[in-house]
């Protein structure tokens, strides 16, 4: 009889890119990332049936939503295809979620191959239980009010209305931790292992650049492997070669690529931090940014004027290496507020060259009018910016988040707008294993 697999629960933590803004696309330039205490968790264990009964299929379950679960049959693709993974109908209808059936494929690919090679037992059915908590999603988005980190939305997940902290990033990390996790030994995989998160980190970066269709800077899954980090990027054409899920040769080319040794990812995490007392908090302003098509803008203006962007671009890099100095030493904590300052002044410079909304006119009047709260040092619009979710420097206390509530909610009565101050906060810790005990009443 086949030895009984774990049932492991790993999680993995949202990111906000608080300094480095585009210029994380280019290996030149760096960016300082922050993880969040807001995380994607996934519990991976066998099904259980009765018996003589013989399942083979892959059981993905995220319980928060309506009509959120997806079944996958998976074979062992001709030629070296690797795991393909189909998806069986729910109910009425095939809903897809790209993510998800990206990441088993790739996986499973991992997966299958390391079993094969050391006589391991092979790929059985399995069930896959996602929960993320609340802040992943604003406070418009429908709820029963269920009290805890993880609420029951009375919506399809396409329904929910996300405060752009990373999910996508932390859901394809914690999906292929686990899978890892439950199908490997720990002799040859481990997540707490410096070559376990390599591993990790590797496939999982391999896995979302082919769901989202495109070689992305990467930032995203570094932090949700690592945690806060000073990161720059890897060579694009490391993963731009990859085959199709399926084709021949895939599943040795994908080892290739995640075992080898050509990665030039650079990932510090030592010595990064806030000030003592001090805290990265988030605000939510209930409306998301098209950031593919901003992205797009920027790099041609970048392209259109070379000259001028490439001197904007390295005078930002050294006002956001100088935040990320003064963010680590807590003497520097007055020179804070200016530091800040005159990072979103170049920021506005650049959307106004490149004619993209970066700090929309809207963003700038409320980070300023945060900024003036008592015991705030300032806030950005993070990442490629727009009108996602806002990052803020302030005290870590009481006092001051009641004052900053007090202004927000001030503000929206003033401008008819929804803004949250959201519960999480910056925190240095990637992904990692997790107590079954947490997710009493899901599992």
């Amino acid at each position: 009889m086949a030895s009984k697999r774990p049932t492991v629960a790993v999680s993995a933590p949202g990111k906000v890119l608080l300094a480095g803004g585009y210029l994380v696309l280019d290996r030149k330039h760096s960016g300082l990332v922050f993880g969040l205490s807001a995380r994607i968790n996934v519990i991976a264990g066998e099904i259980h049936t009765g018996p003589g009964v013989q399942l083979n299929e892959i059981i993905v379950d995220s319980p928060q939503f309506l009509e959120a679960q997806w079944r996958y049959g998976y074979h062992l693709a001709p030629e070296g295809g690797g795991i393909k993974v189909t998806q069986l109908q729910v109910g009425s209808a095939i809903r897809r979620n790209s993510f998800v059936e990206t990441t088993l494929s790739y996986a499973l690919t991992y997966i299958s191959r390391l079993q094969n090679q050391h006589s391991c037992q092979s790929l059985s059915s399995s069930r896959l239980i996602i929960l993320a908590d609340n802040d992943y999603y604003s406070r418009t988005t429908p709820s029963t009010d269920q009290p805890g980190r993880f609420s029951k939305f009375m919506v399809p997940l396409s329904g929910a209305n996300k405060t752009g902290l990373g999910s996508s990033a932390a859901l394809v990390t914690s999906l292929t931790a686990s899978l890892l996790s439950h199908y490997l030994p720990s002799s040859l995989f481990d997540v707490t292992s410096t070559s376990g998160q390599r591993t990790l980190h590797n496939l999982a970066q391999a896995a979302h650049c082919a769901a989202q269709g495109k070689v992305g800077s990467g930032f995203d899954v570094a932090a949700a492997v690592y945690g806060s980090c000073l990161y720059r990027r890897f060579s694009p054409e490391l993963l731009s070669q990859l085959p199709e899920v399926g084709a021949p040769g895939f599943s040795e080319r994908l080892a290739s690529v995640v075992d080898g040794l050509q990665w030039d990812v650079q990932v510090e995490t030592g010595g990064l931090g806030v000030p003592k007392g001090v805290a990265l908090r988030m605000c939510d302003v209930d409306c998301g940014s098209q950031t593919v098509s901003m992205v797009k803008k920027v790099l041609a203006w970048r392209s259109r004027d070379s000259q001028a962007s490439g001197k904007l671009w390295d005078d930002l890099q050294r006002r956001n290496d100088d935040l990320a100095a003064k963010l680590r030493d807590d003497a520097s904590l007055l020179e804070l507020p200016e530091a800040i300052n005159e990072v979103r002044a170049l920021i506005r410079e650049m959307g106004r060259l490149s004619d993209v909304p970066i700090e929309p006119d809207s963003q700038t009047e409320l980070l300023d009018a945060i900024s003036k709260v008592d015991g705030v040092y300032g806030g950005v619009v993070p990442g490629a910016g727009g009108f996602d979710a806002l990052a803020l420097v302030l005290n870590d206390d009481e006092e001051t988040k009641g004052r900053v509530e007090e202004r927000i909610a001030q503000w929206g009565r003033e401008k008819d707008s929804k803004v949250t101050l959201l519960g999480v906060k910056g925190e240095m810790e990637g992904v990692r294993c997790e107590s079954l005990d947490i997710y009493e009443g899901w599992l």
